[in-house]
């Protein structure tokens, strides 16, 4: 048996031509899932719908999914232990690595961070449970999607799960605060096992999509900034200290951020330059562009696209007794890189998120999120105004699914818009129809 593609529940390949190779099912079983149609009206950074230009989190899937693809596909020439086939998780197969950047957003709730934190807030004051979009990426894809022939989930293959697995624990771990269900931490670890992974490790195919989902976050989200006229290109804006001040603070207070190295440089100085630069880099392509903004802005995008991308590589992680997949310069992992990635994130971050406009927005969907749970949270009365088909599989399955995470599956899978449009019909004056379809 082929470890990599096998199935936890799809033993005899119900329903699914023969004529496919595996990862072209999961494919297939991905983007055409109704979880995956859903990220189209999920915010990116600003509000689904707020215009044409804007990522959603679906366009930024897709992005991320063809940065990996084609990051994957050089790594394989330039690495020749991948063509051993020596481990399982020692592999990169793009076609994986595109699915698993497919499926990586999937478990965010409407608006944002902004639907996370309200949900895992509400879950853990009253229940003392947790929701975290990457765990909830795995209740989505092994156990609320339905596809033919199956009642588990899309039943992908072992390689595509474990490969979206960039939080390879369980959430029931004291500590942790990402991971995976317990419920469906048990089949993750399971296929953990047949594989030999180490403990804590991930694929190199997990690691290889969770660096390319940072690659389009510091990119594409200063794209839609500047576009929005949120991010000014002129010195002034540039030279703030209140931008650099903001930015600094950030960057302290991301618990994350002690692996790159901050304590080897001086922060605030090199935060100040790779703001410097990054003006100086846009005056110069601004000229090279005839002066238009929008040629400038997507020739900026995909020089740092391409430059982060080049700079992929794999290293050995002696402390963990594996491979790591990072910024690599001769032979070793380049911090500079890291840090100037996270630089380019954090600008995206305090100049759009930290908006008070997108603060006030923010707020909002708070409130909506918060009058939706208390709506639904009581059984008794919370199930008479729920979708029929949602009520009906809680009763099926409530010896291992309680109402309150029922009741969080649900508004979690809504899009913003689904969202404000349930909010509305239960508090605004007059709004829906009774025969509108859900």
């Amino acid at each position: 048996m082929d470890l990599r593609k096998m199935r936890i529940y799809d033993t005899e390949h119900t329903h699914s031509s023969e004529e496919r190779d595996e990862y072209e099912k999961d494919y297939a079983r991905l983007i055409q899932s109704p979880a995956f149609r859903r990220l189209q009206g999920k915010s990116q950074v600003f509000g689904a719908g707020s215009g044409d230009y804007y990522r959603t989190r679906l366009t930024h899937s897709l992005e991320v999914s063809q940065i990996a693809r084609e990051v994957a596909r050089r790594m394989q020439k330039e690495y020749p232990f991948l063509a051993a086939r020596e481990h399982p998780g020692l592999m990169l197969d793009p076609a994986v690595v595109e699915c698993a950047a497919l499926a990586h957003d999937l478990g965010h709730p409407p608006f944002g961070h902004k639907g996370e934190e309200v949900l895992d807030r509400l879950l853990a004051e009253e229940h003392g449970l947790a929701y975290e979009g990457n765990a909830q990426n795995f209740r989505i894809l092994m156990f609320l999607e339905k596809r033919a022939g199956s009642g588990s989930g899309l039943d992908l293959s072992a390689a595509v799960l474990l490969g979206i697995n960039k939080y390879p624990y369980s959430l029931e771990e004291e500590g942790r605060l990402k991971g995976v269900y317990a419920m469906e931490w048990e089949a993750i670890n399971y296929l953990r096992e047949a594989w030999a992974m180490p403990k804590g490790c991930a694929t190199l195919e997990a690691q290889l999509m969770d660096l390319c989902d940072d690659i389009a976050y510091s990119t594409h989200d200063i794209e839609d900034g500047i576009r929005a006229g949120k991010i000014l290109m002129n010195p002034t804006f540039f030279a703030d200290n209140r931008l650099l001040e903001n930015l600094i603070q950030e960057i302290l207070d991301d618990e994350g951020n002690g692996a790159v190295g901050w304590d080897q440089v001086d922060m605030h100085a090199m935060v100040k330059q790779v703001l410097a630069d990054y003006l100086t880099q846009w005056e110069m392509i601004y000229s090279e562009c005839k002066y238009e903004s929008s040629r400038t802005r997507r020739e900026m995008k995909a020089r740092w696209v391409s430059m982060f991308a080049q700079k992929v590589g794999i290293i050995d992680d002696p402390a963990k007794g594996w491979k790591r997949v990072t910024f690599v310069r001769d032979g070793q992992e380049d911090l500079h890189l890291l840090r100037t990635m996270e630089i380019l994130k954090k600008l995206a971050w305090v100049t759009l998120i930290k908006d008070f406009r997108v603060q006030r927005l923010q707020k909002r969907s708070e409130i909506m999120l918060q009058r939706l749970w208390g709506s639904f949270k009581v059984y008794e009365t919370g199930r008479m105004i729920i979708p029929p088909d949602w009520t009906q599989s809680y009763e099926q399955h409530k010896h291992k699914w309680s109402w309150p995470r029922m009741v969080a599956d649900y508004i979690s899978g809504m899009t913003d818009a689904y969202a404000e449009k349930v909010y509305a019909e239960l508090f605004a004056s007059k709004s829906g129809s009774i025969y509108e379809m859900d």
